[in-house]
C-alpha cells in the first residue's frame, strides 16, 4: 500500500482526472454530441437524439460486460497499468479520428463515438481501483473530490482550447486538440502511479479463470448486504447522471436554441460550479459520511430535473445548469468514496469492475429511454427529462436503505 503522505502519487492519480475530462467535456457533453446529433444525423424530429442514445447505450453495454472480467484479470495478473494504457490509447485515437466525420457520415461517427467512450469509461475502472491504495479510509472522500475537481479544471482547459475552432466553424480541430490534451496529460498517471499488487497468476491463466471468478465475485457481492444495496442504488441514479451529461448539450441546442459557442460557454460555467461542488463536499463526505452526502445531492438533482422541465429561456437554463453542476461534482466524488469504503482488501479492480458494471449497464437504459421518448413525441425533449427524474427518485429511496457509508474513523495521517 502506498504511504498516505506520498503526495506525488496522489498528484499523479489526480492528474488523470484532469486528462480524461477533456474527452468528457468536448466529446460526450458538448461539441461532438451536439455536432453528431444536429449536423451529422439531423435532429428536427428527434433522429439525432435516437442515434446519440444508441452511441451511449452500446458503448456502456460493452464496458459493463467487459469491466468485471478485465478487472479480475487486472487484480490477479497485476496488469492494471497495461489495461489503463490500452483503454486510454483507444479513446485518444478514436477522438483524433472524429476530425474525419462529416455531415451524413452517421455510421462512421457512430463507430468512433462508441470506441471513444469504451476507452474512456473502460480506463476509469482501473483508475478508480487505485483510490483505496493511495488514500487512508478517512481521506478517500477528499482525495476523490480532489480528483473530480481537477477533472472539472481539465474540462475548462479543453473547452477554452476548443472554442476558437468552434467559433471558426471547424469543430474537427477541436477533436484533434482534445485527443492531444487527453494523451499528454495522462502521462503522469501512467508513469508515476505505483505498480498494482498481483496474485502472481499469468495473464492467460487469469483470462481462462476470469469468468468463473466473476461469478464467484458476484456471489460474494450478494453476500455483502451493504455493498449489494449500494450497487443497486448506484445502478439507478448513475443512469440518470449519465443521461443528463449525454443529452444536456443536445437539449440546450434543440429545445432552447443554444448555438455551438453558447454551448461551450454554458458547459464551462457548469464545470466551474462542478469544481466548486466537488471541493465543497469533499470534506463533508469524510465528516458526514458518503451515504448522507449522496442522499442530499440526489434530492438536489430531483429539483434540477423539475426546473429543467419548466425552464423556458436561456438565462433560466444557465441558472439551472449551475445548480446541476454543483450536484454533479458532489455525487460522483461521494459515490466513488462510498464504493471504496465497502471493498474487501485485494479486490479493488475487480470490485470497481462491478461498480462500472452497475453504472455503465444502467446507463444503457436512460439514454435509450430519452432518445426513444424524444423521437416518439416528434422531438419533445421535456418528456424525456421527466423520465430521467424518476431514476433520481428511485435511487434516493434505495440509498436510504444502505446501512454503511457513515463517517470513517480518523487515521494517523492527514493531508
Amino acid at each position: 500500500m502506498v504511504a498516505p503522505l506520498d503526495r506525488r502519487v496522489v498528484a499523479a492519480w489526480v492528474s488523470y482526472d484532469f486528462a480524461n475530462s477533456s474527452f468528457a467535456a468536448v466529446i460526450l457533453a458538448t461539441i461532438y454530441a451536439a455536432w453528431y446529433a444536429q449536423v451529422v444525423v439531423g435532429n428536427t424530429a428527434g433522429e439525432g437524439d435516437l442515434w446519440w442514445g444508441r452511441v451511449i447505450a452500446l458503448s456502456m453495454a460493452i464496458v459493463a460486460v467487459a469491466s468485471p472480467f478485465l478487472g479480475g484479470i487486472a487484480d490477479r495478473a497485476g496488469v492494471r497499468r497495461t489495461l489503463l494504457v490500452a483503454m486510454t490509447a483507444l479513446s485518444v485515437v478514436a477522438t483524433a479520428l472524429m476530425a474525419s466525420v462529416k455531415e451524413g457520415m452517421v455510421v462512421w461517427g457512430f463507430v468512433l463515438g462508441v470506441l471513444g467512450n469504451v476507452g474512456f469509461e473502460g480506463a476509469l475502472v482501473y483508475y478508480n481501483a487505485w483510490l483505496p491504495e493511495i488514500a487512508p479510509p478517512d481521506r478517500r472522500g477528499r482525495v476523490s473530490g480532489w480528483g473530480f475537481a481537477a477533472g472539472y479544471l481539465g474540462s475548462l482547459v479543453a473547452l477554452v482550447a476548443a472554442l476558437p475552432f468552434v467559433r471558426s466553424g471547424h469543430p474537427s480541430g477541436a477533436f484533434l486538440v482534445t485527443a492531444a490534451l487527453f494523451g499528454i496529460c495522462a502521462l503522469p498517471a501512467i508513469f508515476y502511479l505505483p505498480a498494482a499488487p498481483s496474485q502472481g497468476i499469468p495473464v492467460l491463466r487469469a483470462a481462462r479463470e476470469g469468468f468463473s471468478e466473476v461469478t464467484a465475485t458476484f456471489r460474494r457481492i450478494l453476500g455483502l448486504r451493504d455493498l449489494r444495496r449500494f450497487l443497486a442504488a448506484y445502478f439507478i441514479y448513475e443512469d440518470a447522471v449519465n443521461t443528463v451529461v449525454a443529452f444536456s448539450a443536445i437539449f440546450a441546442a434543440q429545445t432552447l436554441g443554444f448555438s455551438m459557442t453558447q454551448l461551450v460557454i454554458l458547459y464551462a460555467v457548469v464545470q466551474v460550479s462542478a469544481l466548486a461542488g466537488a471541493i465543497a463536499w469533499s470534506g463533508p463526505t469524510d465528516r458526514l459520511g458518503p451515504r448522507r452526502v449522496v442522499m442530499i445531492v440526489l434530492a438536489q438533482w430531483i429539483v434540477v430535473v423539475i426546473l429543467c422541465y419548466v425552464v423556458r429561456t436561456q438565462a433560466q437554463f444557465f441558472v439551472v445548469a449551475v445548480l446541476a453542476g454543483t450536484g454533479l461534482g458532489a455525487v460522483q466524488a461521494a459515490s466513488r468514496a462510498f464504493m471504496a469504503s465497502l471493498i474487501p482488501r485485494g479486490m479493488e479492480a475487480e470490485m470497481f469492475g462491478f461498480y462500472a458494471l452497475c453504472g455503465k449497464s444502467a446507463a444503457i437504459v436512460g439514454p435509450l429511454v430519452f432518445g426513444a421518448i424524444s423521437s416518439a413525441t416528434g422531438g419533445n425533449q421535456r418528456a424525456g427529462v421527466l423520465a430521467v427524474g424518476v431514476f433520481f427518485v428511485v435511487g434516493l429511496l434505495l440509498v436510504s436503505r444502505v446501512g454503511a457509508g457513515g463517517p470513517a474513523p480518523a487515521g494517523p495521517a492527514a493531508y
